[in-house]
């Protein structure tokens, strides 16, 4: 009989402390959910409240969980320059799962997505509009990584400057030119424009130097001049050889090419120079004049006849 009345008495405080918690603890925290902003569009309540909040919180920190991992899944066998390429494509794919998650997140705490929408067409257009250009680089850095056009220490002509490419983002591309300036390209250039790249096959580049001399000259001593001084120089490959070409008959002198191959097409302003130097001084001791251009001017006079 005592036993019985002493379950009871316990059964009747645990209902009570049940009830308290139930009443107080998890009522407190279900009003501290429910704070907000309560208002009307039309006739749709909306609210955005603790909870809405918090549950979006939630989202982004499993969201950004579950991609961290996706990411370094698929890096894992990749190397430096393509995980490099892959986390700047991954960035953009990142922002747009953030906004789908907020987008389901809202729509699953019960808020009306669409009504948000609508209200917001008209921001979301001269956003649009505001931001095109933004969206075409980013486009563009896209096609870069994945079509591999462009990597970092290609060297690259661009609106008449020459540069190489030490950095490439979603938006942007980075080259320094031969000046030692840093040269910002907005990535759609490279989709729109025409772009030289000078390595996008190989890092051997054909160049050449171009040299008149004076008609009577030695073709042949001149020839054997040009391989010499570009077979001496250093940056000229051994292979393939230097050639020389008898370009053309020009007005005041033969025209002669003398070209050969570099690795490095960054500083054939530097080797273009070199040789010429070699030229010049080579055709002096050989007596082979440049000539410069020379026009005759002819004076006639006339007899006027006294009146």
């Amino acid at each position: 009989m005592i036993q019985d009345e002493v379950k009871e008495t316990v059964k009747e405080s645990a209902e009570k402390v049940k009830d308290v918690l139930e009443e107080n603890i998890w009522g407190t925290i279900q009003d501290f959910l429910e704070l907000g902003i309560h208002f009307k569009t039309g006739n749709t309540p909306i609210d955005f409240t603790v909870g809405h909040l918090l549950l979006v919180v939630l989202s982004f920190i499993v969201a950004t969980a579950a991609l961290r991992l996706i990411r370094s899944l698929i890096t894992r066998k990749m190397d430096l320059e393509n995980e490099l390429k892959f986390k700047s494509i991954f960035k953009f794919i990142r922002y747009i799962v953030y906004v789908i998650v907020v987008v389901i997140t809202l729509s699953a705490s019960g808020i009306d997505v669409t009504v948000l929408l609508t209200a917001s067409a008209a921001l979301f257009v001269g956003l649009g509009l505001a931001l095109q250009d933004l969206f075409t680089d980013i486009i563009g850095g896209i096609f870069i990584m994945i079509d591999k056009s462009l990597s970092v220490g290609d060297v690259v002509e661009i609106d008449g400057k020459v540069g190489r490419i030490f950095e490439i983002k979603l938006r942007t591309t980075r080259a320094l030119t031969r000046d030692d300036k840093v040269i910002i390209v907005p990535n759609h250039h490279f989709i729109s424009d025409i772009v030289y790249n000078y390595t996008q096959n190989h890092r051997t580049t054909r160049e050449t130097v171009k040299v008149g001399v004076a008609y009577g000259s030695d073709t042949n001593l001149v020839r054997k001049i040009l391989l010499e001084c570009a077979g001496q120089q250093n940056g000229v490959l051994k292979t393939p050889k230097p050639t020389v070409l008898f370009e053309d008959f020009g007005d005041s002198a033969l025209m002669f090419g003398v070209y050969f191959f570099i690795n490095d097409s960054f500083s054939d302003p530097r080797i273009k120079s070199e040789i010429r130097f070699r030229i010049d001084q080579e055709f002096r001791k050989n007596n082979i004049t440049i000539p410069f251009p020379q026009r005759d001017v002819h004076f006639y006079r006339t007899n006027s006849s006294d009146s």
